[in-house]
């Protein structure tokens, strides 16, 4: 069963030593996308736009993998603070309100002060 790794173009995936998502048979592995635009490098300011990178990330690196946002069986969800929480849930609602995956969300610091959010996500294609 080949081993496909996916990559973003980050500098983070050399620097860090990861890949974007790591596809075996039919499981997508994506490690923690935070809410940057990769392609700019750029970070929002505030935590609903994040997710919403973050989301245009996992449905990129989803279709070049061959799955679909229908296939995520599990994510977990990392925000900064709990006082932001109410202000990304809606976000979480209308990206996977119809996939309804397990999920849990952990309050938590990320890597740099500026990230307020960091989603995991796991797919699985078969039946």
């Amino acid at each position: 069963m080949a081993r496909k790794l996916i990559s973003t173009g980050s500098p983070f995936e050399a620097q860090v030593g990861y890949s974007r998502a790591v596809v075996q048979g039919d499981w997508c592995f994506m490690a923690g996308v935070t809410g940057y635009d990769y392609k700019t490098m750029t970070l929002p300011d505030g935590i609903a736009d994040q997710a919403r990178n973050c989301f245009a990330t996992v449905r990129s690196v989803l279709a070049e993998a061959g799955f679909e946002v229908a296939h995520i069986v599990r994510v977990t969800h990392y925000v900064a603070d709990r006082a932001l929480v109410d202000a990304v849930i809606p976000v979480l609602g209308a990206e996977l309100g119809d996939v309804r995956p397990a999920a849990t969300m952990v309050i938590a610091g990320l890597m740099k002060p500026e990230m307020l959010y960091e989603v995991e996500v796991t797919a699985f294609r078969g039946t």
